[in-house]
């Protein structure tokens, strides 16, 4: 459990945010992978082009892989300041610029433990570089690989920022954090994050960024080891009030409509007829889905069949559930 116990000060300056370079971070996450992101799939050629840059390499040892627990350096997800995205984002370049060779000793030394420290990165510290080299890295990551996605992306995250603005003048700051995930809880003035890592920390007077994800679906990521650069970060809702828009853009129309009528048990069969669609569509969606873990497969006697999992209901109708 991360608990994180705030004073009325760090309460008060608790805001809500965008930040550019998190999602960059995540997608070259998903771009190491082979199978791509459960809801957006492969980043694609190019993103993985940018990878044998050795700036971009570099930053990419420095990431945990993706549906693995372990620390990633803060120097990768700096807070974001106020100001438009795109004035975050050169500032948070800026700010892991400016990440000191003994905070990047002391994060290279937790991402990796007993572990042997790559030699690429031992030489990047070993010269003093591998701050500048990181941010190098990313910003080239950013060009090569997200800048295309960014405006798509940064209409979601805005909006999730709106409505849990809303959220938070209406219901009050406490309510707008309950809502955020299943593992996220306020309670008697401390918030706590389900993990299997163990965190204590007292925020005196600290300022909190809430900041939400697209590209960290459906992860929950919590930085408070510097109460400087403390950062909760959260998977955005897959709603909005009154229908299934943003659903649709997250995993397709025809996929978010067969996941939306997934609340009971159905067939291939059954999902085709209700649908107009082919059996054999219906099967690679629901293959889609399953391996993305979205819905749960089951057999009754003869017969196959899926129904949504408490991940897939999250993305329906509830905060997104974690991994």
């Amino acid at each position: 459990m991360l608990v994180a116990r705030l004073d009325g000060l760090s309460l008060s300056q608790l805001r809500l945010a965008v930040s550019p370079v998190a999602e960059a971070t995540h997608w070259m996450r998903v771009t190491l992978t082979r199978s791509g992101h459960p809801v957006h799939g492969d980043p694609g050629p190019v993103a993985r082009a940018a990878l044998r840059h050795p700036d971009v390499a570099l930053a990419a040892h420095l990431l945990t892989p993706v549906g693995q627990p372990g620390y990633m350096p803060d120097l990768l997800t700096p807070k974001p300041a106020p100001g438009s995205p795109a004035t975050v984002l050169e500032g948070q370049f800026a700010a892991i610029e400016a990440t000191t060779p003994e905070q990047v000793a002391v994060q290279v030394a937790a991402r990796y433990g007993r572990r042997p420290v790559p030699p690429a990165v031992r030489a990047a510290m070993a010269e003093g570089a591998l701050a500048m080299r990181v941010a190098a890295g990313l910003r080239r990551f950013w060009q090569e690989a997200l800048a295309d996605r960014w405006p798509h992306v940064c209409t979601l995250l805005e909006a999730e920022l709106t409505e849990q603005a809303t959220r938070m003048a209406t219901g009050g700051v406490g309510r707008m954090l309950d809502s955020l995930h299943p593992a996220i809880h306020w309670t008697a003035g401390a918030l706590t994050i389900e993990s299997r890592f163990r965190t204590d920390a007292t925020l005196t007077d600290i300022e909190v960024v809430v900041t939400p994800s697209v590209l960290a679906w459906p992860q929950v990521t919590a930085q408070f080891c510097d109460a400087r650069d403390a950062v909760l970060g959260y998977p955005a809702h897959g709603r909005q009030p009154g229908g299934r828009g943003r659903l649709g853009d997250l995993v397709g129309t025809s996929r978010a409509e067969l996941l939306a009528d997934l609340d009971v048990p159905r067939s291939t069969g059954e999902l085709s007829h209700r649908h107009h669609l082919a059996p054999a569509t219906v099967s690679y969606h629901l293959g889609v889905l399953l391996r993305s873990g979205l819905v749960r497969r089951q057999r009754d006697r003869h017969r196959v069949l899926y129904q949504r999992s408490a991940t897939g209901d999250g993305l329906v109708g509830r905060p997104l559930a974690g991994v």
